[in-house]
């Protein structure tokens, strides 16, 4: 990440989102087009979300970190793995790509270039999954980066695959992601009045996955001790 300069890691944090929104949206349309199947076109726009997710971490992660999600980026600030003066400018990248992302999937299916969602989501069940859903994300993110980083890309787009059909709310988990989906009035939809509950439970769920994976990976202090009196031996 430091061999890029702070423009390039906005324009790839922009890129990223906008595609991956794109992604979310479009498979969503796409597949209620082709089917009248609620939990077939449920199953399509999951193994879209979580290929495009395996691609642009790939692709992009070596150039911004390839977050695309607030409350990642957020995380990674309070780590330190993320200067916090970029925390701002990281988010605002990210929202803008997220309404970028839904334009383009609305113009590829010629519906207008943004429309308020009237898709209902809140209650407690919904906002508890998304607290689950993010805690899960940002604990695979910290601990895939710790023992196999080459494979974080499958690792979240596994996740994400798997968290769309565990929880009661397909597993939004991005605040940026959130408010781009209450703009397409379309199968992957939100009203932009439920929006603001879930950002609420996203971040709270990201912040409490930080503070247990960070407890969590830090081994004690005597084992380490004897791990290296053995290692003497």
């Amino acid at each position: 990440m430091a061999s890029y300069d702070l423009s390039r890691r906005l324009v790839a944090e922009a890129l990223g989102t906008a595609m991956l929104v794109a992604t979310v949206v479009g498979s969503g349309i796409m597949a209620t087009s082709l089917t009248a199947d609620v939990g077939l076109a449920l199953l399509g726009n999951t193994l879209a979300t979580g290929a495009i997710l395996v691609v642009l971490i790939t692709v992009l992660g070596p150039i911004s970190g390839a977050h695309f999600n607030p409350a990642v980026s957020l995380i990674f600030a309070m780590s330190g793995s993320l200067p916090k003066r970029d925390l701002g400018v990281y988010m605002l990248a990210q929202f803008a790509g997220g309404v970028a992302g839904t334009v383009c999937a609305h113009l590829m299916f010629n519906l207008p270039l943004l429309e308020l969602s009237s898709t209902v989501r809140t209650g407690g069940a919904q906002w508890f999954s998304e607290a689950i859903a993010t805690f899960g994300l940002v604990a695979v993110i910290l601990a895939g980066i710790r023992f196999e980083q080459k494979a974080v890309p499958w690792l979240v787009g596994l996740y994400i695959t798997a968290a769309y059909w565990f929880t009661a709310s397909t597993s939004f988990a991005n605040p940026a992601v959130a408010f781009a989906r209450s703009l397409t009035d379309t199968f992957s939809g939100i009203r932009p009045i439920d929006v603001p509950g879930f950002w609420l439970t996203e971040i709270s769920g990201a912040v409490a996955a930080l503070v247990l994976i960070t407890w969590l990976l830090q081994p004690a202090a005597s084992s380490s001790s004897t791990l290296s009196s053995e290692a003497k031996l």
